[in-house]
């Protein structure tokens, strides 16, 4: 059975925090958990939070092609690989007259949250960010950094014994985005953890979060062909 539990009481994260001894304070992690960490107290943590009085500035530092805009709209790609609005820049619960960046590197920040988790439970990590969706309203929250975690899966037949050929769910977001249904935004919960899917964790050498975003020769968008 998939269960997905919120980890609340953490502290506002400043910059040098152990965020691992802090999870640890507050959950009993087991064997084949998975642990959902919102970029946010990961950037905190990592000392990403920039003075910036004009927002708009920060953007363009962190933008390396814009994708589409419309008046004061941007959709971007940030230096991550990310398509984004607003290259990820976050001036939401941060001191006035700052802005946060996203991790310098999300799959290594979840690399050493990983290691340091493993001390105690053999976990997967996976750091989450929330993200529009073309031709589809809202936002969700996907996986821009992950560590000891399979990222897909293939299932190489249908219920009827069809081949699937072209089939791969992203389980990383998927796993990121039931994780936000015990985030919520004002609820001071940045933390949760995924529980039943062991299958999906394994050895820290597997590929991060950046091998989700799709690279620019199979990218039929970019073109528009």
């Amino acid at each position: 059975m998939l269960t997905v539990s919120g980890i609340a009481g953490l502290p506002e994260i400043h910059e040098g925090d152990d965020l691992a001894a802090l999870v640890l304070e507050r959950a009993s992690l087991s064997d084949g958990d998975i642990v959902v960490v919102t970029s946010k107290i990961v950037s905190k943590a990592e000392g990403r939070l920039v003075a910036a009085a004009d927002r708009e500035a920060a953007i363009r530092d962190e933008t390396v092609r814009v994708v589409a805009e419309r008046g004061p709209v941007r959709i971007v790609e940030n230096r991550l690989g990310i398509v984004a609005a607003a290259a990820g820049v976050d001036a939401s619960n941060v001191p006035e007259g700052h802005v946060l960046l996203l991790p310098q590197d999300p799959d290594a920040s979840a690399r050493r949250l990983a290691e340091a988790l493993r001390r105690v439970a053999r976990v997967g990590v996976l750091v989450s960010d929330t993200l529009g969706r073309a031709w589809r309203l809202g936002q969700v929250d996907v996986a821009i950094g992950a560590a000891g975690v399979r990222l897909f899966e293939r299932p190489d037949r249908d219920a009827d014994g069809r081949p699937l050929a072209v089939t791969m769910p992203c389980v990383a977001d998927e796993l990121c985005s039931a994780a936000e249904l015990v985030k919520p935004k004002d609820g001071h919960v940045p933390v949760a953890v995924v529980r039943g899917r062991a299958d999906l964790v394994g050895d820290l050498e597997l590929p991060g979060a950046r091998s989700i975003v799709r690279s620019p020769d199979e990218d039929l968008f970019r073109t528009g062909g």
